[in-house]
């Protein structure tokens, strides 16, 4: 191999250019990731450009992105953090240089397939988190320099910034999908029973797993819940999913919110062992006349009766669910619902403000907790409550049994 030969400042200066071009924030994030493999083939004259992004939930790199190596993207190619030569680069989080490529130094096939005989990949990473690994290739023996490795890492760095960026926007799209098709798109019209529920999303954290759910039982019994699953995002959502399944499941064989929820706990424990879920769950009798609720650590829902301040429902809190082991005993109590009177079910998001204590955002809610139409309570509830900026997610359900 010929010796490296230093490149000049007009050079250097032409490299930095390409990559930095500000008209490439323009393109589409794919697009933008094209370009800036195409980018680098060009400039340091090499015969492939790979981009593999670490997959959170596997803690795998999935070929992502390719130019010359196009089949490693078809085919989906996948390698561990530590394993094979874009392995070592993620684990490392540093360069790696492969002079001489040999079947002993890589575990990918096509690159061998392709004759590849020089290597050389550097990490991204975003704010201090690897968010994948950037590797070129040459079908010549070929002795990578400084200059080179500078360039492929602002090539990096700047790809990795928009990966991050289109990562976070299809967690964000596949959570908000996910949750939207586990919400109820339409509570259920039931006789006696005025219902209405919103759910906002938090600007700051995204999609979260707040959830509510309305639904008869075949004893003619009314299933009303509303949870928070611990965390933001994709995972919450998807544990949320199940959670909201299995309690429906376990609402037919049990009539007793205490039961439901202790066999809800052991489900979490076991299936979702770490996540921690709040809920209030209540059964409403056929006459409507009353509730029966349990709470696993859930915020405490609001009854307001016409003619009365709205209060806090005097129930026995219990542990969240997926907390303590063995899971706890469970408490059902029952509260009395006066025709006109409704019961608001909230998570959260709703009554917690930045730099304010909780307790002035539940006597705000007090203040905004107006009998009437369920639909009207939950449009001035979130008017006063929700205000421009909430820190988190917001399910709310109000259930309401119209006056005689």
């Amino acid at each position: 191999m010929a010796p490296i030969e230093p490149i000049t400042d007009e050079e250097r200066l032409r490299r930095i250019t390409a990559i930095t071009d500000a008209s490439l924030s323009d393109l589409h994030v794919a697009e933008l990731l094209d370009e800036l493999l195409d980018r680098a083939r060009e400039l340091l004259s090499v015969d492939t450009a790979v981009i593999l992004l670490v997959d959170g939930h596997t803690n795998e790199m999935v070929a992502t992105a390719a130019k010359g190596l196009e089949e490693e993207v078809r085919r989906s190619f996948r390698i561990g953090v530590g394993q094979g030569f874009a392995g070592r680069v993620a684990a490392g989080r540093r360069p790696v240089i492969i002079e001489d490529v040999t079947p002993d130094s890589v575990v990918n096939p096509l690159l061998i397939d392709k004759g590849l005989r020089s290597l050389l990949g550097v990490p991204m990473v975003v704010g201090g988190q690897l968010v994948g690994v950037l590797h070129v290739g040459t079908l010549v023996p070929r002795r990578f320099g400084p200059d080179d490795i500078q360039l492929l890492q602002l090539v990096a760095d700047r790809a990795g910034q928009a990966a991050q960026t289109r990562l976070q926007i299809l967690d964000r799209q596949a959570a908000l999908a996910l949750q939207r098709s586990l919400l109820p798109s339409r509570l259920p019209e039931l006789p006696g029973l005025d219902l209405a529920a919103r759910y906002l999303p938090g600007h700051d954290l995204g999609i979260g797993g707040d959830w509510y759910d309305v639904f008869q039982l075949p004893s003619g019994w009314v299933g009303a819940v509303i949870g928070d699953v611990s965390g933001h995002g994709l995972p919450a959502a998807v544990v949320m999913g199940r959670i909201r399944s299995a309690l429906r499941a376990y609402a037919l064989i049990s009539d007793d919110p205490a039961e439901v929820l202790t066999a809800l706990d052991r489900k979490v424990h076991h299936f979702e062992a770490g996540s921690l879920t709040t809920a209030a769950y209540a059964l409403i009798a056929p006459d409507r006349s009353a509730m029966h609720v349990s709470s696993a650590g859930h915020l405490l829902p609001m009854l307001a009766v016409p003619g009365q301040p709205a209060r806090l429902l005097d129930l026995r809190v219990d542990r969240p669910l997926g907390v303590g082991n063995p899971p706890a005993a469970r408490h059902t109590s029952v509260v009395d619902v006066p025709p006109g009177a409704a019961v608001v079910f909230y998570t959260d998001g709703l009554v917690e403000r930045r730099g304010e204590v909780i307790d002035v955002g539940i006597d705000r809610l007090a203040l905004a907790a107006e009998p009437g139409p369920a639909e009207a309570m939950c449009d001035h509830i979130l008017t006063v409550g929700a205000g421009h900026d909430p820190m988190d997610d917001i399910a709310l359900l109000v259930v309401r049994r119209p006056g005689d």
